[in-house]
């Protein structure tokens, strides 16, 4: 019966994370040669190559990718198990890793990870910040247990724990001309706007270039950014304008400082918000119960929407 090393597996993982030995050799402090010679012995194993050369750095085989996905398996199922082992004394402990786009930060941070915290003090958090490409790959990859992604794309490896209506709005300064149609506005009256667009690796970038494409309108921004709060300063300076969903700019519009104004392009008004982790793991009992509470208590995924912000 053959064995598989999981110190080999771990490697192949870092190596292939990291796109080379000598990148993973040094995240990991050991010398590369440790790292090669457990490769090597694991491809003897199993009597196929496992990595190949290519422009973008080191890249799993076919059998490669097989042992990848076995070894995140056998992590998620010990993690799992241990997880169950530990709800037998309750819910005292535990890690959850979660992936989200910046402009869930808002909604997230203003009350649900607060309250999810003093109700569960045993279990920590990490919030990766990422863009709806990364946050993909980070699901995938097992580096995070569940995802809070906007717009995301239709994927079979994923699971969609929860999905809410929350179009890509034209977002402007209180007072703008734009505010006096009483119809959704096309994206053909958004022309000659001093626009600000974020980055296409977010879902709302990607979601931006699609509409403009669809209705066959050329976005000339004068500010791209990665950075939602910089939009949001883009707009309350008077500047401009960017699409982005309300919810995300939620404070800002009940203060009064912002103000939005439904776009009548399909792929905008039809945006979605989603809740994902990986089809093929099984979420501990602490990342289970911090989804389930932050699913219900946050704005983007308690409910659709809300009616228009501004008159």
């Amino acid at each position: 019966m053959i064995s598989l090393s999981p110190r080999a597996l771990a490697y192949l993982c870092e190596v292939i994370h990291h796109g080379s030995l000598r990148r993973a050799a040094q995240h990991l402090n050991i010398d590369p040669s440790a790292i090669s010679r457990q490769l090597s012995i694991l491809e003897e194993t199993v009597g196929q190559r496992l990595l190949e050369r290519s422009p973008q750095g080191a890249r799993a085989t076919a059998a490669g990718r097989l042992l990848i996905d076995f070894h995140r398996q056998q992590l998620a199922s010990q993690a799992a198990t241990l997880s169950r082992l530990g709800a037998l004394r309750g819910l005292h402990e535990g890690q959850v890793r979660i992936a989200v786009g910046e402009g869930f930060i808002a909604d997230l941070i203003a009350h649900p990870l607060q309250a999810f915290l003093r109700k569960h003090p045993g279990i920590e958090l990490e919030v990766r910040m990422a863009g709806a490409n990364e946050a993909v790959g980070l699901v995938k990859e097992d580096a995070v247990d569940f995802a809070f992604i906007y717009s995301p794309p239709e994927d079979g490896q994923l699971l969609v724990h929860a999905d809410t209506w929350q179009p890509m709005e034209l977002i402007t300064p209180p007072g703008h001309p734009l505010l006096a149609s009483s119809e959704p506005i096309s994206m053909r009256a958004i022309e000659g706007e001093s626009l600000a667009l974020i980055h296409s690796s977010t879902g709302m970038g990607q979601l931006a270039l699609i509409a403009a494409r669809l209705e066959q309108v050329e976005l000339k921004p004068k500010l791209r950014t990665n950075s939602v709060a910089v939009l949001t300063h883009f707009v309350k300076s008077g500047i401009g304008v960017t699409f982005m969903p309300r919810l995300t700019v939620q404070h800002e519009i009940e203060q009064g400082s912002i103000c939005c104004v439904p776009v009548a392009a399909p792929a905008l008004r039809g945006a979605r918000a989603r809740i994902v982790s990986h089809r093929d793991r099984e979420l501990s009992l602490a990342s289970s119960a911090c989804l389930e509470y932050l699913r219900n208590a946050t704005r983007f995924f308690s409910s659709d929407a809300p009616g228009r912000c501004c008159n």
